[in-house]
C-alpha cells in the first residue's frame, strides 16, 4: 500500500465531486486515484476538474485496478451494497454513502462479505470522525448535562424536482433514508443505545410518493428522542440534548461548513434569558477530509472503523421500524 490510501470512486455523484473527493485530495492520509462512470465522458470531465489521474468506463474496470486500495460508493441507495459486495470481493476497502442500505436484510449480508474478504467496511456518516461530535461525546459522559433524558432534533431542506435522485422512490429518495437518518444515527450515539420501540408518521407528496415530511419518537432505555425532518421546508437544521441538569446544543451539527468555525453550546443552569450558556468553538476544518483521515487509519491498522456494520444495521432497523410505524400507525420495535 503506498503512504497515502489510493480511492477510485465509483460514478459521478454529486456529493462525491463537490464535496468528498475534494476534501479527500487535500488530506495527508488519503487521495483519489480514479474514477468511474459508465459515461466516460462525465467521468473524463470530473477528472479533468478535480485532478484526478485515472478515468474507467465502466466500474467493474475501476475494481480490477490494481494500484486502488479503497472504494467511495456513492452510488443510489439500491445500488450501495450490490457494488459494496463486489468493491470487497476485489479485496477493496470501502467507505459507502449513507444509507448504507434499503433494509436491515441488505446491510446484514455485509457481515458475511467482511468476514469472508476482511476488509474494512464503513458507512459514511462524516459526523462520526468530526470535533463538535467527538466532544459532545466528551461531555455525555462526563456528565455536563446529568442523565441524558431527551434528543430533539430537527433536519430540512427545499426540493421539490421530480427529477432529482432524492425525489424518486425507486432509487431510495425520501426525507428518513435522506436526512432523518442523521437524527436516528444522532441518538443513537448519544444515548450509546438501542430504541426498544418506534412510532412515526409520514406525509408522502403526492405526485412523487416520496416522505416529504417525517417526525418520530424514539424510546430509549434511558429516555426518549423526537425528531422530524422533511425535504419540503426551509433548510434548518440543530439538534438538542437534555439532561437532568444542562442542556447542549449543535448549531450546525450535519453540514458543518468548512470555511467557518462551528459551535457547540452548553445551558448550564437553564436561565431562559440563556446567562448560563456557554460556547465552545471548533476550528475551521473538512468532515469529509476527516472521514477519510479515520478510515485510513483503520485501514492501516490503528483503530475501527468510524462507523461499523453492526452500527449501521442498528440505525437501518430503526428506518425500518419508522416505515412500518407509520403504515400500521402503532408503536414498532426495530428488528436487527
Amino acid at each position: 500500500m503506498s503512504q497515502k490510501l489510493r480511492f477510485g470512486v465509483l460514478s459521478t455523484a454529486s456529493i462525491g465531486v463537490r464535496k468528498v473527493i475534494p476534501a479527500m485530495q487535500r488530506s495527508e492520509s488519503t487521495t483519489v486515484a480514479a474514477i468511474a462512470s459508465r459515461d466516460l465522458n462525465k467521468a473524463r470531465k470530473v477528472a479533468s476538474d478535480l485532478d484526478i489521474p485515472r478515468v474507467y468506463g465502466s466500474y467493474e474496470a475501476l475494481l480490477a485496478d490494481p494500484d486502488i486500495d479503497a472504494i467511495y460508493n456513492p452510488l443510489p441507495n439500491p445500488l450501495h451494497v450490490p457494488w459494496t459486495v463486489k468493491a470487497a470481493e476485489a479485496g477493496k476497502h470501502v467507505l459507502c454513502e449513507k444509507p448504507l442500505s434499503m433494509t436491515v436484510a441488505e446491510a446484514q449480508s455485509l457481515l458475511a462479505v467482511r468476514a469472508r474478504t476482511g476488509v474494512k467496511i464503513s458507512e459514511a456518516f462524516m459526523i462520526r470522525s468530526f470535533p463538535q461530535w467527538l466532544r459532545l461525546r466528551e461531555l455525555l459522559q462526563e456528565g455536563r448535562v446529568g442523565e441524558l433524558r431527551s434528543v430533539t432534533g430537527f433536519f430540512s431542506y427545499f426540493n421539490v424536482n421530480p427529477e432529482n435522485i432524492r425525489n424518486r422512490v425507486e432509487t431510495g429518495g425520501g426525507g428518513v433514508y435522506d436526512i432523518g437518518c442523521y437524527c436516528i444515527h444522532a441518538s443513537r450515539y448519544a444515548f450509546g443505545q438501542e430504541p426498544t420501540r418506534v412510532v412515526a408518521a409520514l406525509d408522502r407528496d403526492p405526485q412523487m410518493g416520496t416522505d416529504r415530511l417525517a417526525s418520530a419518537i424514539l424510546e430509549f432505555p434511558q429516555g426518549h428522542a423526537i425528531f422530524t425532518c422533511s425535504t419540503q421546508l426551509i433548510p434548518y437544521q440543530r439538534v438538542h440534548f437534555l439532561g437532568t441538569r444542562g442542556r447542549i446544543e449543535l448549531e450546525i451539527p450535519f453540514n458543518a461548513p468548512n470555511d467557518r468555525p462551528t459551535r457547540l453550546f452548553i445551558d448550564s443552569t437553564g436561565d431562559l434569558s440563556g446567562s448560563g450558556i456557554t460556547a465552545e468553538i471548533f476550528p475551521v476544518g473538512d468532515q469529509y477530509t476527516m472521514q477519510g483521515d479515520a478510515f485510513a487509519k483503520a485501514v492501516r491498522g490503528d483503530g475501527e472503523v468510524p462507523v461499523t456494520l453492526e452500527d449501521s444495521i442498528g440505525n437501518m432497523a430503526v428506518i425500518e421500524a419508522i416505515f412500518a410505524s407509520a403504515a400500521s400507525g402503532q408503536w414498532t420495535n426495530p428488528q436487527t
